[in-house]
């Protein structure tokens, strides 16, 4: 049996000579919460080091309390009452990484609200509920740092907000969802199709028993959000991201990508435009020259362009205990080192000035643009040069067509096109004609290029 050991937690002796250590609470226990312990037991002289102080793990929050004080050891207090972590006066800084957005939001507004810096691995819940905890975070002079829910392991947030603060972000594109990124490259390497791929991510344990928040592109929306509200200045709004999956992505056009020089990705895009920000999830073609083409397996790479730095590029672990771990310790040493200090001279939380953007909306899909990869099942070899003319006819300008070289058994000719750089909505309406076309076959597919340049 294990009593709730919270309310005889005995404070901390009074320091004169040293800096008090920074104490934190942590809500959750799975797999980031034992890592985040782990490395912190592990490398705490040089944590200290590099924080000015020590950060000292002083209660966990858990909801099985057996398996908790296991991973803790008995050197740290255990609960089952999250609510006690997040208001007690013996915790400066409050770790959520127990995830999602119900239950998780009322805890980190309680912490807030009693004056405690939060650090958060859970990206739905910024993305879902992030307007409303920096706008409380702001009025309570709190900071809210949450590096480790957007790359893991890449450190991006810092260098959006701290490396690149001199820039005007002009666009943010990455590969930021470690299980997709998996699939793609066995169905490249293997010639797997989708639910092959599938099947072997979730046996080596990449995807999860039920994988629609990833292979649908969820994920990688929550962590676009983000990736935009600090290169932009934008509040989180999730509900404005474009988002495709790769669930209806066929091995076919994993081989015609790879005929004309690219390979697929699943890309989330953050781009500026004069009348607005696109703000994108989707499967696209990245040339194989390019080095987000070979970003493989489960790793994530992320590419920020700027006025004054130019194309910048982050690469590192999409998943892992320790490797998040890295990401939630490295915010809680900038609490350490920032603790004590007036709010106003804080790196400025999510949306600081938003004010700013106020003129610059996010584009509906319509009027997002960039060029386009379709795959047409024609009747006839000879149907190349009829579909190349029909499409400059319908406004979407040919850049490149071709045959397919081999055709999947049973199917007949495949006409490829790459176009020019067209707005969307021009390319959704030349799509729809295009499918009643008499040459066309079968159902064209469509996806975007991006060239990252």
């Amino acid at each position: 049996m294990y009593r709730d050991p919270v309310q005889s937690l005995e404070p901390l002796p009074s320091r004169s000579a040293a800096p008090r250590a920074l104490r934190v609470g942590m809500i959750g226990i799975g797999t980031v919460g034992a890592g985040t312990f782990r490395v912190l037991a592990r490398n705490q002289a040089d944590i200290a080091g590099r924080a000015g102080r020590p950060i000292e793990l002083v209660m966990v929050a858990a909801r099985n309390l057996e398996r908790a004080a296991r991973i803790v050891g008995g050197t740290v207090p255990v609960t089952d009452d999250p609510l006690r972590v997040a208001t007690h006066p013996d915790v400066d800084v409050v770790v959520e990484v127990a995830g999602g957005t119900g239950p998780a939001r009322d805890w980190v507004l309680a912490a807030i609200a009693h004056g405690k810096h939060v650090v958060t691995a859970n990206k739905a819940l910024l993305a879902v509920h992030g307007a409303e905890i920096f706008a409380a975070a702001r009025q309570h002079g709190v900071a809210v740092a949450y590096e480790g829910a957007v790359a893991v392991s890449i450190p991006i947030v810092k260098a959006l907000r701290e490396g690149l603060t001199a820039n005007r972000i002009e666009w943010v594109a990455g590969i930021i969802n470690g299980t997709t990124n998996f699939i793609l490259s066995k169905m490249e390497d293997e010639g797997l199709d989708f639910a092959a791929a599938l099947a072997e991510a979730q046996a080596l344990g990449y995807a999860e028993a039920d994988p629609a928040f990833d292979i649908e592109g969820i994920d990688a929306a929550h962590k676009l959000t983000l990736l935009a509200a600090n290169a932009f200045g934008t509040s989180v709004r999730l509900a404005d991201v474009q988002v495709e999956g790769i669930t209806s992505l066929q091995r076919t056009d994993v081989a015609c990508a790879a005929q004309l020089g690219f390979r697929i990705k699943l890309l989330g895009v953050a781009r500026r435009r004069e009348e607005g920000v696109e703000l994108r999830v989707q499967p696209a073609l990245v040339p194989v020259s390019h080095l987000m083409a070979h970003v493989n397996g489960s790793m994530n790479g992320i590419m920020v362009k700027g006025d004054a730095a130019g194309v910048t590029m982050y690469y590192g672990a999409g998943a892992g205990s320790e490797q998040t771990a890295s990401a939630v310790i490295a915010d809680l040493v900038d609490v350490a080192r920032l603790d004590g200090t007036h709010a106003a001279q804080r790196v400025p939380h999510l949306g600081f000035h938003a004010h700013a953007m106020s003129a610059l909306p996010v584009l509906p899909r319509a009027a997002t643009c960039s060029s386009h990869y379709l795959r047409v099942p024609v009747h006839a070899a000879g149907d190349v040069e009829a579909i190349s003319a029909w499409l400059v006819r319908q406004q979407v300008p040919v850049r490149h067509v071709t045959l397919a070289a081999a055709a999947q058994p049973g199917s007949g000719p495949q006409v490829l096109v790459l176009t020019q750089p067209v707005q969307q909505g021009t390319m959704d309406l030349a799509l729809h004609a295009l499918q009643a076309h008499p040459s066309v076959a079968g159902k064209v597919t469509a996806l975007r290029v991006e060239e990252l340049a």
